[in-house]
């Protein structure tokens, strides 16, 4: 039954005073810190953490941010934390998954981040339905093959260079390099 925290900010610049201080005055016995963006999946300390904490341990972070990379990742790691009996406290938004309120609120947070996930959806599949009726087909345009033939044999002559056959073809290098690779 242990205060495990972690805390974490984006840049080596950055200092983590603040967050460790509020972590130990929350009475907190082990603290993970680590100095990483945010959009880093690998992030060591986080990993650790979630292999030392136990069943009846309380995960405490500043802010909900600081261990979540978006509203879906949060989900995931609290959900993981719930299966495994392990609670979690963010100090700044005052949840707390131990109480009923608690788990009320963060229930609601994933709630909302599923229905943000399904009116995405709905508006892609919208989306593409009105452009289907209007005639157009989703999906990546097929380059014209003449173009790429062009390119090709612009570019085995050896007489021109990348920007002046992309030019002439009127195609992406992207597209070039792709037809390249694959007629080796």
């Amino acid at each position: 039954m242990a205060k495990i925290g972690y805390a974490r900010v984006s840049t080596r610049e950055q200092k983590l005073d603040l967050q460790l201080d509020a972590l130990k005055q929350h009475g907190v016995e082990r603290i993970f810190s680590e100095k990483l963006s945010g959009t880093k999946s690998d992030r060591p300390e986080l990993l650790e953490m979630m292999k030392y904490v136990r069943s009846g341990d309380t995960v405490v972070v500043w802010k909900l941010d600081r261990i979540g990379r978006s509203m879906r990742d949060l989900i995931n790691i609290v959900g993981e934390f719930e299966q495994r009996g392990i609670h979690f406290v963010s100090l700044k938004e005052n949840i707390d998954t131990s109480s009923a309120t608690g788990k009320l609120i963060f229930n609601i947070f994933a709630s909302l981040a599923e229905f943000e996930r399904d009116i995405i959806s709905e508006r892609t599949r919208a989306g593409i339905e009105a452009a289907r009726t209007r005639g157009h087909k989703p999906g990546r345009k097929f380059t014209d093959a003449d173009k790429i033939s062009l390119a090709l044999k612009m570019y085995d002559s050896k007489q021109y260079n990348i920007p002046e056959i992309l030019k002439a073809a009127g195609i992406s290098k992207t597209t070039l390099y792709r037809y390249i690779q694959q007629k080796r």
